[in-house]
């Protein structure tokens, strides 16, 4: 296998070829439309050797640039390799580059087709890539360029890390071009790409070639999701709450007497056929309606087809089924009723269609063909056509903002709703482009302006050692190098960068507690041996003074019998009290009271409900707990328990380590510090000093347990491996050599 780019690279900038002089403005003319300046900026950089990461939105052409690496290899004697995240995209991008170069000079390699892969310029799904590099593939000789469209992919959480790994896997000596949606931590990315592969010149552009406006559709009401104040500030608008107050009106506030009821009609989701319509009239069209669900394409057509809506003119209709008709002739009848091609092509002469993965080939081509050619105007899609598809619309409908992650569902990212918005607006043709967003079900209002405003997200790793990671790293490195790839990930950057920052904020906090220490120091004796000697009192004293007290309640209660009074002299029971019986049954560890008090009124109370002793001042005949039952017998007996004089004053007896005690209080007494002046700010400052310490020992802990996170993952993956018979110490068994083809549930 090639050197990988580990650790720091080392690769040092190509210089620049002079017979490249001017090749940017060469390449530029190629095209019918002017570069804007981030583009030649980028095409600038390559040309000077540095490997470029290109942030842009949607549809702003950052494409160009990795059309441009393509281009330049080509005039180099080089190869380049374009990789995209999904295959309808580099089904795309082969054609573009058949018709740029010639078919000899493009290849297509993907899980469907296996076209010309020895061209100088192949376009390739990224799995692809990768296991190239695992298998150490011969077409990687020659490898000038790899463009890596939709890198932002790499926070996908199933499919993430395999961009990652082919960013630390590629030979460091091969420039790299990333492009990317806009993300608010390009920079950082950025860094770790400079620091695993060299120099590496970020491209950010945030401007929108194509001005966006978004929409928010309820019932039958098309309002603007967003108003200007007289001030010039921006808001959501207040119209669009009233839609969710609307949603259940038998929940709203009741109206007062006299008043007008409102008229009850109640919000509701608006059908797809009704936001067609509605977009038609207004001269919206042409739109990609996105449905998260194949299905639900499908039925939308069905739907519109019901409905009886027809976007094309009579000429329109003869020229879709001119060009349907020829792109599909290679198909029998008989495929042709099995595909449904009788729906397919009532909804195309109508312009209205279906996209998405599960359609054979023929049958997309066709759509995005007319489409492109304004004669399809609604395409009902799954979020396949968001991810860079040279699809353009002046609208884009976004019937649902939750999303199947694959084990649940839950409300798209601010990245994804950017992704699918990025469609709307043509550049050349439309001045303005315009996101509609349904109304939501289970999502309010102000939750949908939130995600709309949200402009940039930050590109988070989603990169963790898999199994088919683990054997390839086995087969083609040692341990050291395997781990520290593992290491070299966007994660572990990010995590280290973490780190990082609680690192400093360690190293602050060091420096307080050795501030804290110096003003704790005292020179007239150790503050520590006298903390010490005090924290051994206050045991001490607490410990005898609970443990102690506590066996005096209860041995005083169990001594009590039906008769006595007692005196409660302090706590929440204080008062006096004639006893009219004691219980202990033998599920509870400590005896209960039944007393009378000096008001005739019946009291529960145990040890616990005593902070001291109770005193016995004397007794009382009451031999049975029936008589208590009599009203004037128990005001007789409230009446004598008044009677009996208050205790006398209760001399303390000395605890059981009155001399342990007494020789601690000495020591600390005699202690050195103990007459010095400052004594209370040395210790002030002591216990911030311990406080400290334990603040910093668990920023250490939690330090230690996020360093090296990925590495430790590897251990337990490896540890599986060995377990299963798949590794033997650092050799693949047989079982192992066969996983290292398995790359995915597919495979």
């Amino acid at each position: 296998m090639a050197k990988p780019a580990t650790g720091r690279a080392t690769r040092e900038t190509a210089s620049p070829d002079p017979s490249l002089e001017g090749s940017a403005s060469q390449f530029e003319g190629l095209y019918r439309f002017g570069f804007d300046p981030f583009q030649r900026r980028a095409c600038e950089a390559l040309l000077d050797g540095s490997s470029v990461l290109v942030a842009a939105p949607t549809g702003s052409g950052k494409t160009v640039v990795g059309e441009f690496a393509a281009w330049l290899a080509m005039r180099g004697g080089g190869k380049t390799f374009y990789t995209t995240p999904i295959k309808a995209l580099s089904n795309q991008k082969f054609n573009d580059f058949s018709l740029l170069h010639g078919q000899m000079n493009a290849g297509l390699l993907t899980g469907d087709n296996s076209i010309n892969g020895d061209a100088p310029i192949v376009v390739m799904t990224t799995e692809v890539l990768r296991n190239m590099i695992y298998e150490d593939s011969p077409a990687l000789k020659g490898l000038k360029y790899v463009v890596l469209d939709e890198v932002h992919y790499l926070q996908d959480r199933y499919r993430g890390a395999v961009w990652e790994e082919i960013l630390i896997h590629l030979p460091v000596e091969v420039q790299i071009v990333s492009l990317s949606a806009t993300v608010s931590n390009a920079e950082e990315f950025a860094e770790w790409l400079q620091t695993l592969r060299g120099r590496t010149e970020v491209i950010i552009e945030d401007r929108r070639p194509v001005e966006l406006r978004q929409w928010y559709m309820a019932s039958d009401e098309l309002l603007p999701m967003f108003v200007k104040r007289p001030d010039g500030a921006i808001l959501p608008n207040p119209r669009g709450r009233e839609f969710d107050r609307r949603k259940n009106p038998a929940q709203g506030p009741r109206p007062g007497r006299g008043s007008r009821r409102g008229d009850g009609k109640r919000s509701r989701v608006p059908l797809r056929s009704e936001v067609v319509d509605r977009l038609d009239g207004e001269g919206m069209l042409p739109a990609i309606y996105f449905i998260f669900s194949r299905n639900g394409c499908a039925e939308a057509v069905k739907q519109c087809l019901r409905e009886g809506l027809r976007l094309t003119s009579q000429e329109e209709r003869a020229e879709i089924f001119a060009y349907a008709e020829d792109r599909i002739a290679d198909l029998s009848p008989v495929e042709l009723d099995i595909l449904g091609y009788n729906d397919w092509i009532s909804g195309l002469e109508r312009g209205i269609a279906a996209h998405h993965a599960g359609m054979i080939p023929p049958f997309k081509e066709v759509v995005e063909e007319l489409f492109a050619r304004g004669l399809v105007k609604v395409v009902f899609a799954t979020e396949t056509l968001a991810l860079g598809i040279n699809m353009p619309a002046r609208t884009v409908v976004i019937e649902s903002l939750m999303k199947f992650t694959g084990e649940k569902h839950e409300l798209v990212t601010p990245g994804q709703f950017t992704q699918l918005c990025g469609r709307a607006g043509r550049r050349g043709k439309d001045e303005i482009g315009h996101a509609l967003v349904l109304m939501q079900r289970f999502t309010p209002f102000d939750a949908i302006t939130r995600l709309a405003s949200t402009r940039t997200y930050p590109l988070r790793s989603s990169f963790q050692p898999s199994y088919n990671m683990a054997v390839n790293l086995v087969r083609n490195y040692d341990l050291t190098e395997a781990e520290h790839l593992v290491n070299s990930s966007f994660a572990q950057f990010q995590t280290d960068k973490g780190v990082v920052r609680q690192e400093r904020e360690r190293e602050k906090l060091t420096a307080y507690l050795a501030s804290y220490r110096e003003r704790s120091h005292c020179d007239q004796g150790d503050l520590s041996e006298y903390q010490d000697l005090l924290k051994r009192l206050r045991r001490l004293e607490q410990r005898t003074g609970v443990r102690d007290r506590a066996k005096a309640v209860n041995a005083s209660v169990l001594a009590l019998a039906p008769g006595d009074v007692i005196e409660v002299r302090a706590g929440k029971k204080r008062g006096r009290y004639a006893i009219i019986e004691v219980l202990q049954r033998r599920s509870e560890k400590r005896p209960r009271i039944l007393a009378l008090g000096r008001q005739g009124a019946l009291v529960r109370f145990g040890p616990a409900d005593l902070p001291e002793p109770p005193v016995r001042l004397g007794r009382l005949p009451i031999e049975h707990r029936h008589r208590v039952s009599d009203p004037d017998e128990r005001a007789a007996i409230a009446e004598a328990v008044k009677a009996f004089s208050p205790p006398p004053a209760v001399v303390e007896e000395e605890p059981e380590n009155a001399d342990e005690l007494k020789s601690v209080r000495e020591a600390v007494a005699r202690h050195p510090i103990a007459d010095c002046p400052d004594l209370g700010r040395h210790l002030h400052f002591a216990e911030r000093a311990t406080r400290l310490e334990k603040e910093i020992a668990t920023l250490e802990r939690r330090i230690s347990r996020t360093t090296g996170t990925l590495a430790r993952r590897f251990d337990q993956v490896l540890a599986v491996l060995e377990k299963l018979d798949y590794v033997a110490g650092w050799q693949l068994t047989e079982k192992g050599s066969l996983l290292t083809g398995v790359y995915n549930e597919s495979d």
